[in-house]
């Protein structure tokens, strides 16, 4: 373990920060692990099984010792979590995040801490629906991308210890702007999971008795999108608020492309449907060859 992560403070200790924990107690038990969570039973199935060495409901002074703090919160809490923790962080403390939106994030965490220079915005792409820490694993991040989205002012040294972190839990590394970042998630993870919950919440609204049938027969299709739409309400609800300029940006361009296949389908242009559909066929191929499209996510649980 580098001598920089030797006292880690995880605040929100459910599915990604339990997995955190358990990565680095994983290939460095003598890392001394604090969790820090408002939800008790949280904190005690932390403690009870080995993953944290402490918790607290309550920011204090331990904040001070830990080499590196990490906020494991849906991302609308962050900027009060930062508030709330402030009055305790030296400039030893790097602080980071693992918020699926980096702008929105960057802008209220930095205002609120007293050194913004230690903070090194991040975000592995990595998840399950399910949440909790009992959710989590070691291996959830291996393999995964870990995308570290630093600011003009962000410490390199401070850079280096959230580097480390991540090739702790096994995550390939890679850098971006913040506002590409969000772009960039706005096509490939939130504006899937608004569709998803669109297409639930569609089949919710049927009749009874066609519900009933809808659920008896879900195909693959349907199946996939109801994992998706059983994600964490809070933590969706806030990435779509928090970055609602670069979703609503990418829904405006799936507007345009939806409207073509309606005219397509209408119209019995079967050569411009096969062209499309090839099309993404070819860029689901591409995933595949990238490596991104491998275990389901409790596969190495």
């Amino acid at each position: 373990m580098s001598a920089s992560l030797q006292n880690i403070v995880i605040i929100g200790f459910g599915l990604i920060g339990s997995s955190i924990a358990r990565a680095v107690k994983q290939l460095h038990p003598e890392t001394y692990i604090t969790a820090l969570d408002s939800n008790h039973e949280f904190l005690d199935y932390a403690v009870d099984h080995g993953i944290a060495d402490s918790g607290y409901d309550y920011p204090d002074s331990y904040l001070a010792e830990a080499d590196l703090i990490v906020l494991c919160t849906p991302v609308g809490q962050m900027g009060k979590i930062a508030e709330s923790i402030a009055p305790y962080l030296t400039k030893k403390n790097v602080i980071s995040d693992v918020g699926s939106v980096k702008q929105s994030v960057i802008d209220s965490v930095s205002a609120a801490l007293p050194y913004p220079e230690m903070f090194v915005p991040a975000h592995p792409i990595s998840g399950a629906e399910k949440s909790g820490p009992s959710a989590g694993f070691a291996g959830l991040f291996k393999d995964r991308w870990a995308i570290i989205t630093p600011t003009d002012v962000t410490d390199l040294k401070a850079i280096e210890s959230v580097t480390a972190l991540w090739e702790i839990c096994g995550a390939n590394i890679d850098f971006m702007e913040p506002k590409h970042h969000d772009l960039v998630l706005a096509i490939t993870s939130h504006l899937p999971h608004l569709i998803a919950y669109s297409i639930v919440g569609t089949a919710s609204n049927l009749a009874e008795d066609l519900q009933r049938e809808v659920i008896k027969y879900s195909a693959g299709g349907f199946r996939d999108f109801t994992r998706i739409a059983g994600s964490d309400p809070t933590m969706w609800r806030d990435i779509f608020l928090e970055n609602k300029d670069s979703v609503l940006d990418v829904l405006q361009r799936f507007h345009e492309d939806l409207s073509e296949l309606q005219k397509a389908i209408r119209q019995d242009k079967g050569d411009f449907l096969q062209s499309h559909f090839t099309k993404t066929r070819e860029i689901r191929n591409a995933v595949i060859v990238s490596g991104q499209a491998g275990r389901a996510p409790y596969e190495d649980k």
